[in-house]
């Protein structure tokens, strides 16, 4: 039996189940073009992560609180944000900062740092182009009970308290960005992989656009001279991995 299973969406778009519970990490599902589903088959979840405020990251993930009624985790500031938008501050949505935790029955989830700059990209933008002040970007891990510890880097460069992360939460999976010019390229992602010694790296954040595609073998060779511990995961989008 498989302790978890990760579902990649496509770009940066993921779906954790794990002990019975299910969490999804910045949803960009509706005008994804490499998403595997629809916005509206998204029923039942138990929390819903936003790293950031770029479209392809907060995406639709108001949209499914709203109808779901989870938990949202986010920054103060896209919790304000989302308030505008019809989730009430503090009681629709969950806002932490750097360090700071929400647990709940069957796993907890900490934001951490992140190296991405990054303003909202909301509704209006969609409508009209406005960008919106945000907060810059963050992190998470999450820790389930019956399960995996799961570093979730949204988008992201490398940075040297990725070791931080790996001695406070030893995350057995880190799911990072690798396509180059938005967030790190391989060459860095090596690097983390060297800083985090997770069992299994899973790429994100590539292949998403005809002028995204990328040869994985090159982060493959990367990862094996600076982490040769580490597995890479390949897949695509819809299909799962299976943590065991």
């Amino acid at each position: 039996m498989s302790k978890a299973k990760i579902t990649w969406l496509g770009h940066a778009s993921i779906r954790v189940e794990a002990g019975g519970k299910v969490v999804l990490f910045d949803p960009w599902i509706r005008d994804n073009p490499v998403c595997p589903i629809k916005v509206e088959q998204i029923k039942k979840v138990d929390a819903v992560c936003v790293t950031h405020g770029h479209i392809d990251h907060i995406g639709d993930s108001i949209e499914i609180v709203k109808r779901t009624g989870t938990a949202f985790i986010c920054s103060p500031e896209i919790g304000m944000y989302a308030e505008k938008h019809g989730l009430k501050y503090d009681a629709q949505s969950t806002p932490l900062n750097i360090g700071g935790s929400w647990e709940t029955d069957g796993f907890t989830i900490t934001m951490v740092n992140a190296a991405h700059t990054s303003d909202i990209m909301g509704e209006e933008y969609k409508k009209d182009g406005t960008v919106v002040p945000g907060s810059g970007s963050v992190g998470y891990v999450i820790e389930f009970k019956e399960g995996p510890s799961i570093y979730y880097g949204g988008d992201t460069g490398v940075f040297g308290d990725m070791a931080i992360i790996r001695d406070l939460y030893s995350p057995d999976v880190a799911i990072l960005p690798v396509g180059g010019k938005y967030t790190m390229g391989f060459r860095e992602a090596g690097y983390a992989a060297s800083l985090i010694h997770p069992k299994y790296f899973i790429p994100i954040h590539y292949d998403t656009f005809p002028n995204q595609k990328l040869d994985l073998n090159k982060l493959v060779e990367e990862i094996k001279v600076r982490a040769p511990h580490v597995a890479v995961v390949r897949w695509k989008p819809g299909e799962v991995f299976e943590y065991r």
